[in-house]
């Protein structure tokens, strides 16, 4: 006799995340900072009591964002990564028989998350160049529909969503609805019509923007991310975290990097990755990539039912990218070393496999 669990969990595949590399090759599946920790964060980790449990408000951090942002303590959330917040908040607003709508491809763990609160994900295709379509989405809420999530920058698509047309999505959404703008790679947009969720929290009563010390400050390893929004909302996340999940040394280090002198150090690499990623994009344009114009860290190839076939020849260049058969390719921006092989990885995928526009759409 084997122990009964619940059906959709043990169909559901476990999050994969992106595929280590060999040592002669770059790792671009993962969106990580290819830059090393900043001294002072780790001067920061070094002074953690690990014979202690952490602060399992992480009030410090939280005292700390709060000031930054102009909210209170309480509409500051911290847990261990802002994907810990989704799976929260879904958690938090819906369970069996409740929808759950977002835009498709997205996050990939976004359909795990909904399962596992026991809701039904509905999908709303993106447009033909990678955004989200929130026309769409708005005309999916349903009276079941318990929570939105909107990512921008998409990932994988790097698309972003500009304020109008969130301004323009909000006001179709029912108060009662958890709208959550997951912002993860917020930091390294560029395109001043993008949306920025911060601002925005005082015009929408249920809206709650989330953001991460994984991705700009170099924090991955760490798990620590953050949510802002309204209080009760959050204490709702709260009660269905899971105790003491934020270390103290994850505390620590994001207290470090909100420090004027790394984050100084952070905006002087985050230039270097924007110019990174212009020269990738310029490459893959050139070469006729018909890709939307990347605002995170990370570009997006449209490669179809060719999608197996030109991840081997990125990985005989050298670069481990995130497939997402059959759609696309995500290569995240890494070394400086990186970007030619990348350049030369996908002029191949286009003569060998004749990836055009037209082909590749």
């Amino acid at each position: 006799m084997a122990v009964v669990l619940r059906p959709e969990i043990a169909a559901l595949a476990p999050y994969r995340q992106g595929r280590p590399a060999a040592a002669d090759a770059f790792k671009l599946s993962s969106n990580e900072s290819p830059f090393p920790p900043l001294p002072s964060v780790l001067q920061a980790i070094a002074q953690a009591q690990l014979n202690r449990y952490p602060d399992g408000a992480a009030t410090a951090l939280r005292v700390k964002l709060a000031e930054r942002l102009g909210v209170t303590v309480d509409e500051v959330h911290v847990a261990a990564g802002s994907v810990s917040i989704l799976h929260q908040l879904v958690q938090a607003a819906s369970s069996a028989g409740d929808e759950v709508l977002y835009a498709w491809r997205s996050f990939e763990a976004y359909p795990g998350i909904v399962t596992v609160a026991g809701a039904r994900s509905v999908m709303v295709p993106n447009l033909p160049d990678g955004r989200h379509d929130l026309d769409a989405m708005a005309a999916a809420i349903t009276e079941r529909t318990r929570v939105v999530i909107v990512c921008t920058p998409n990932n994988p698509t790097s698309a972003i969503v500009t304020v109008r047309e969130f301004e323009d999505f909000m006001a179709k959404v029912p108060e009662t609805v958890l709208v959550i703008l997951d912002e993860a790679y917020r930091e390294f947009v560029t395109d001043p019509r993008a949306v920025d969720g911060m601002p925005l929290l005082e015009r929408y009563p249920n809206l709650v923007v989330l953001r991460t010390f994984s991705k700009a400050y170099g924090l991955a390893g760490l798990r620590v991310g953050y949510a802002v929004g309204p209080a009760y909302i959050l204490d709702a996340a709260r009660a269905a975290q899971i105790a003491l999940s934020v270390t103290e040394p994850a505390q620590r280090a994001a207290m470090a990097a909100l420090e004027p002198e790394a984050e100084a150090q952070m905006l002087a690499q985050l230039a270097e990755l924007v110019e990174r990623r212009t020269a990738i994009r310029d490459g893959l344009v050139e070469q006729g990539w018909p890709l939307p114009e990347p605002q995170g860290n990370f570009v997006w190839l449209v490669t179809g039912d060719a999608t197996a076939e030109a991840a081997e020849v990125f990985e005989a260049h050298g670069i481990v990218a995130r497939v997402f058969a059959p759609d696309g390719i995500r290569i995240s921006v890494g070394e400086a070393e990186s970007v030619e092989k990348v350049l030369a990885a996908s002029a191949e995928v286009v003569a060998t496999l004749r990836m055009t526009p037209e082909a590749s759409g």
